[in-house]
């Protein structure tokens, strides 16, 4: 049902009764909401007209949803008002014993700081800081310190048959490249196998390459890992297409520290430096001391949280909260009750909500378009300098993140700034917008139980976003 499909049958409803009427929003969303697509599941909306300050419409508003990924609203709200845009997310190394003739008699300590964007490169430049300071060999180990945060490594009420996905990945405060692996699979000749690559490359896997080139392109390939047996011993199986342009396939990891582990070992024999030692997992002493550090602001990791609607990044993001207030061993419980803070500062009672994660990934995640919206509100009328930081790392309508190509037309293109969120069943979208006439709105939409493709829940989202737009 397009908005000129909407004002069609108003119009003809108006001309059958006689009478002159002019159609508000209201009008226009209530007609909206007739969808037969209703009868079978439920939607919420709420819109605040933040400039005049009134209430534009409300439709089960304070009826409890999923939230999915809009539930990183929530988190990243919470993080700019207790962190700050400027929080750093460090990744440190710290050795005891000493440094003589370029020797560390000694062991070296890779301290998790939660930073979920740190990466091979990011590595390689914290090794090159031992090189900088005279470091050519390690005579003792090499240990990652995840102590920061508690041994829970997914959240509470995520879904078992997720894994393999990288959306869904084993949490550490010491995580790389996404905890992820991304495997190249090229075409050679027909009959032979293909050409497998792990990126970045690292003796850490095993696997065997059963991928055959094939001359027709109906054969499916199999990446996957050992997931059933708690393993990242990689399933590589099926065909390619000997045409068929390299391809690229993504996967989370099960021994998310070991694989740092991994890559630490291989950036230091590639920067020179020897270690012929053992690497483990151990709680750094107090006695050690600093030697090289990567920090990583927290206005930047936002934008790739929101933008792409990371997972990791929200997470983190949450058990960062945590410690900031509490310290080591943080928890996804700690951080909430910062949350549980933020929804009480907005008006609401967290009591009314049920929130267990900091990513909308748990299916146990109850809350409402109203606390979304309330939040969306506060934000902007309140703390203006946060605002412009969450605003900018909204995906933007039919420009970039995840409704690039969504909107591509309208008053509602390269207007909407929003947040999506999607699970089985479940689609939500809550954001701002310009009216028209120049308003700033604020909107949440949520609709859930239903079965099959998000395609019609999320073209509706879309027309009522575009009502709103061309509101004066």
């Amino acid at each position: 049902m397009n908005k000129t499909f909407v004002f069609f049958v108003l119009l003809l409803q108006t001309f059958m009764f006689g009478q002159e009427k002019k159609f508000t929003t209201t009008d226009e969303l209530s007609y909206l909401l007739k969808d037969s697509f209703f009868r079978k599941c439920q939607i919420g909306v709420d819109v605040y007209n933040i400039t005049k300050k009134e209430i534009v419409f409300r439709h089960n508003e304070q009826l409890l949803f999923h939230p999915a990924s809009n539930m990183k609203l929530i988190t990243t709200a919470t993080a700019l008002y207790f962190l700050g845009p400027d929080y750093k997310f460090k990744t440190e190394i710290k050795y005891d014993g000493e440094i003589e003739d370029s020797v560390l008699n000694g062991n070296l300590f890779f301290v998790g700081g939660f930073d979920p964007d740190f990466t091979s490169s990011d590595l390689d430049t914290l090794v090159m800081q031992l090189k900088k300071n005279g470091i050519n060999k390690i005579a003792g180990n090499i240990y990652a310190d995840v102590s920061n945060m508690d041994s829970l490594f997914w959240g509470q009420g995520w879904m078992w048959d997720d894994d393999p996905s990288y959306d869904f990945p084993y949490m550490t405060p010491l995580s790389i490249n996404d905890a992820s692996l991304q495997v190249a699979v090229t075409p050679t000749n027909i009959g032979e196998y293909a050409s497998v690559t792990t990126i970045p490359q690292s003796n850490y896997f095993n696997f065997t390459n059963k991928i055959v080139t094939v001359d027709n392109d109906t054969t499916k390939l199999t990446i996957s890992r050992n997931w059933i047996n708690r393993s990242d011993s990689l399933i590589l199986d099926g065909g390619i297409y000997v045409n068929a342009k390299s391809d690229t396939f993504t996967i989370n990891l099960k021994n998310t520290n070991q694989y740092f582990l991994a890559l630490v070992k291989d950036a230091l024999l590639k920067n020179g430096i020897s270690f012929d030692g053992n690497c483990r997992i151990k709680t750094t002493p107090k006695s050690a001391k600093p030697i090289a550090i990567k920090e990583r602001v927290f206005s930047e990791v936002i934008i790739n949280l929101n933008k792409t609607s990371d997972n990791l990044s929200a997470e983190m993001t949450l058990r960062a909260l945590a410690f900031s207030k509490f310290g080591k061993y943080a928890s996804a419980k700690k951080g909430i009750k910062l949350i549980d803070s933020l929804v009480a500062e907005v008006g609401l009672n967290p009591k009314d909500y049920r929130i267990v994660d900091g990513s909308g990934v748990s299916h146990y995640n109850l809350v409402s378009v109203e606390l979304l919206n309330e939040i969306l509100i506060y934000m902007n009328l309140y703390h203006p300098k946060l605002f412009k930081v969450l605003y900018n790392s909204l995906p933007i309508a039919g420009v970039d993140g995840t409704i690039k190509y969504r909107m591509k037309n309208g008053f509602a293109h390269n207007n909407v700034h929003a947040k999506t969120g999607t699970l089985s069943g479940v689609s939500s979208l809550s954001g701002y917008l310009k009216s028209k006439s120049g308003d700033l709105i604020s909107f949440s939409i949520n609709i859930q139980n239903f079965v099959g493709s998000t395609r019609k829940a999320k073209k509706i989202q879309d027309e009522i976003c575009e009502i709103l737009s061309t509101m004066e």
